[in-house]
This record gives structure tokens, sequence and C-alpha cells, in this order.
């Protein structure tokens, strides 16, 4: 089994494990997660597609299977189901657990509008760094939109997103080479800033925050227009 595979059945084991827990139920909104996980992939997946041929990033063929379709290895596919999958199951332990936190409303405009705000000055001052000026126009216009149709999502999954944080960083060290010799995805640092915390670039933040978002919204419309059919 290739380290990357394994590294992402570790991620899937706890939360898949967990699903059944009384308090959270996680498995009682299979039904539209699994869609929204999956309508979210398409998107991401075409994007990995293109920056993998643009030579944005890359797999290092030492850790994974082999098995290579569209330029990317069979774990970079599962990866956009397993790491929502667990990541929003983090998200709906926050809730059981904390039903009441939130940011409140306005704060939560305030912060959102400010994080449009410079992540457009970003985007437009890095035009020349793909990944940055791409994810971070991204997660503006990402936001801008969950905010004007469910502001309410937000004002919790901002708090829920820092703890998604902790195995975020775990798991994305790893693949980008922290422990191992080499990384099991490199990047080309002239399409980004540079700037890593321990091994991640810091643009993998916006993308694993945008990743999880547009499937959580995503799953949030599916629920209320259940709701009212």
């Amino acid at each position: 089994m290739s380290l990357y595979l394994t590294i992402e059945l570790l991620t899937l084991s706890v939360p898949l494990a967990l699903s059944f827990d009384k308090k959270v139920a996680y498995f009682r909104l299979w039904k539209y997660l699994l869609p929204s996980i999956q309508i979210s992939a398409v998107f991401f997946i075409a994007v990995d597609i293109w920056f993998t041929r643009l030579g944005v990033w890359g797999f290092n063929p030492r850790y994974n299977s082999g098995i290579v379709l569209s330029g990317l290895p069979l774990e970079e596919y599962l990866f956009f189901i397993i790491i929502p999958y667990s990541s929003i199951f983090i998200h709906y332990v926050f809730l059981a657990y904390f039903p009441d936190r939130s940011i409140g409303r306005k704060s939560t405009l305030v912060l959102t509008w400010s994080l449009v705000s410079l992540l457009a000055i970003i985007s437009l001052m890095n035009i020349d760094r793909l990944y940055t000026s791409f994810y971070s126009a991204f997660t503006a216009i990402l936001l801008a939109f969950t905010v004007s149709l469910d502001a309410g999502l937000l004002s919790r999954f901002y708090l829920s997103f820092l703890i998604i944080l902790i195995p975020f960083f775990a798991v994305n060290g790893i693949l980008t080479g922290s422990f191992i010799e080499e990384e099991v995805v490199w990047y080309h640092d002239s399409e980004n800033l540079g700037l890593r915390i321990f091994t991640v670039p810091v643009e993998d933040i916006l993308y694993g925050f945008s990743m999880v978002l547009s499937s959580l919204l995503i799953m949030n419309r599916l629920m209320r227009f259940r709701k009212k059919a």
C-alpha cells in the first residue's frame, strides 16, 4: 500500500468509525453529505488536473500507487472525498458538543468582508503566482457568496475550522515532506508565495478552507431544499 493511501485511510478511519455515534449521528447526513462532496470534487479535481499540467504542483511516484488518470494518481482523487468527509465530521462534532458556540452575526459579517477584501488584494498583487492568485480569488468569491446566502454557517465554521486545522497540518505536513525523505506532493514555489508553515504552503490553508466550505454550503442547501419539498 502506498504511503499516500495509508495516510488517507488513517485520516478516514476515526471519522468513519465514529459516524454512528449517537450524539453526532453523522451517518444520518450521508444522503446530503456524499452528493455535496462529489459536486464540489468535480471543480477541485478539474483545477487539480489543470495545475498539474502547468507544473504548479506534482506527485512523487515513490509514494503513490502508480495508477494515474489525467495526470493525477488514484490517491489524489480519493483525497477530494476523504478530506472533506473527515473535516465535515469534525465540524458536526463541534456543533453537537458546542451547539451555542458561534462568533455572532455582526462579527461574522465584519470578518468575512475583511477577508474578502484582503484576499482580493492578495490575488491582484500576485497575479503572476497562479496558486496564490487563483485560490485567493476563489476563496474571496466563495466567502462573499456564502455570507450572502448563509451567514449562520460561517459563524460556526470559522470556529470549527480552527479545530480542523490541527489534523490538517498533520496530514498536509507529511504530504509536503515532514518526517519523510521526499514530498508526496511537491510545489513549484514560483507559483506561490514561498511561505510555509512547517512544510505546508500557506495557500494550502485557503485550499482546504474553500474545499470544505464549498461542500458544507452545498450540503446545507440540499438539506433546506429537502425540508421545503
